[in-house]
């Protein structure tokens, strides 16, 4: 039995990377010997969290240890001066990817992963994935693969909010191209890849639908919905929120519910008290009973400015919702001409679409959408990891 190893920031905390890393590690154990290596601390295990403990999974607890002062400027140094210059020369690479990853990080992951002598290691996240590619000489039987849950622009455009940003994004693929394989979330990404680098293709693999349904929306609430964590800028909810002020001084009866928490809910419930909309929208906390909110919506509103693999349009499509999204690359690959798109961070367009959701034939965008996200059942997407794996 081949054993796997996936090596993640955390797995005992809420958020989307999470949960997903979750269902495919559970799939995974039911034909494989599987372990998490994750930098939470062991006091946060809770496999109760995305019901973990009905797999047989195996977990480690990493931590890096401290490096000396001076060790510390000599790689801040060369790492400065490499993201000055940008040299293209590969061999620069590899040496910024040392000095921004100390030796004495590195001895101390390769130790922890060598100990479960793994056929497979899976890096979660751009860093990771990047990180793990700088073992690649000292693990040469073991196949690596990078797991990458941001977009290509969310990673590497001018206004990237990732720390990574433009200046690294030569020296991520040169990294990249070490490792055995790379996983992207969606076709345009992997295709921005290659445009950038013709020597390097990542595995397109999408997402799974990791939330069991509830029942099928009625499509007679006359509500919008939208879920995210209020991170800034992200989920776009600020360009929701004006464009609803739009809409509602022409429509007095549709109502948006805001599920979600995070630095900027001030923020949110500030422009929502100064467009006195208090009666039109609500803000709801997190819940693990978020199939409740896809049941009782009409339509779902995705207004995000980025985003790697949004699994709320699979979700509420899972529910039988017509989907208003801005034009992302990633929301036209999941559904083509059945989405209602306006260009991205437009609000007089999102207002628009808004307002022509309310008139659309909803049982007919119903049924095609509950079509749609059956594309992204597990079963599916398993396949393919262990044609990946194999």
């Amino acid at each position: 039995m081949k054993k796997i190893c996936f090596v993640v920031d955390s797995i005992f905390s809420i958020g989307g990377v999470q949960r997903v890393t979750a269902v495919i590690a559970k799939e995974l154990a039911k034909d494989y010997d599987v372990s998490i290596v994750t930098f939470d601390k062991p006091e946060q295990q809770d496999t109760a969290l995305y019901q973990l403990n009905e797999a047989n999974i195996n977990y480690s607890f990493f931590a890096y240890p401290q490096v000396g002062r001076l060790k510390t400027y000599f790689c801040k140094a060369y790492s400065g001066l490499y993201l000055k210059l940008q040299p293209k020369a590969k061999w620069c690479s590899d040496l910024y990817a040392h000095s921004s990853y100390p030796k004495e990080l590195r001895k101390a992951l390769l130790e922890e992963i060598k100990q479960g002598d793994y056929d497979i290691i899976i890096g979660v996240h751009a860093p990771l994935a990047a990180r793990l590619a700088t073992l690649k000489n000292d693990l040469p039987n073991t196949k690596l693969i990078g797991w990458l849950h941001n977009s290509f622009e969310a990673l590497f455009g001018e206004d990237s909010h990732y720390y990574i940003g433009p200046k690294r994004r030569k020296h991520y693929i040169y990294q990249f191209r070490n490792l055995d394989d790379v996983v992207v979330l969606c076709q345009d990404d992997a295709n921005r890849f290659n445009k950038c680098d013709k020597h390097f293709m990542p595995t397109v693999i999408y997402n799974p639908l990791t939330l069991k349904q509830g029942a099928p929306s009625a499509g007679t609430s006359k509500r919008f919905l939208t879920i995210g964590r209020f991170t800034p800028l992200h989920k776009g909810i600020d360009i929701l929120i004006k464009a609803v002020n739009l809409f509602a001084k022409k429509n007095n009866e549709w109502h948006l519910d805001i599920v979600g928490e995070g630095g900027e809910e001030s923020t949110f419930k500030d422009l929502i008290i100064k467009y006195q909309l208090e009666d039109r929208i609500t803000i709801h906390p997190f819940t693990n009973q978020i199939q409740e909110y896809y049941s009782h919506a009409q339509i779902y509103v995705l207004s995000s400015r980025w985003e790697g693999m949004p699994l709320v349009l699979v979700e509420a499509m899972a529910h039988g919702l017509p989907i208003i999204s801005s034009d992302l690359p990633v929301s036209k690959e999941i559904m083509g001409d059945f989405g209602m798109y306006f260009k991205n961070g437009n609000i007089e367009e999102l207002a628009q679409r808004l307002e022509d959701a309310t008139h659309i034939e909803w049982q007919e965008k119903s049924k095609t959408a509950i079509a749609i996200a059956q594309r992204f059942d597990i079963k599916n997407i398993i396949t393919q990891w262990k044609q990946l794996i194999e």
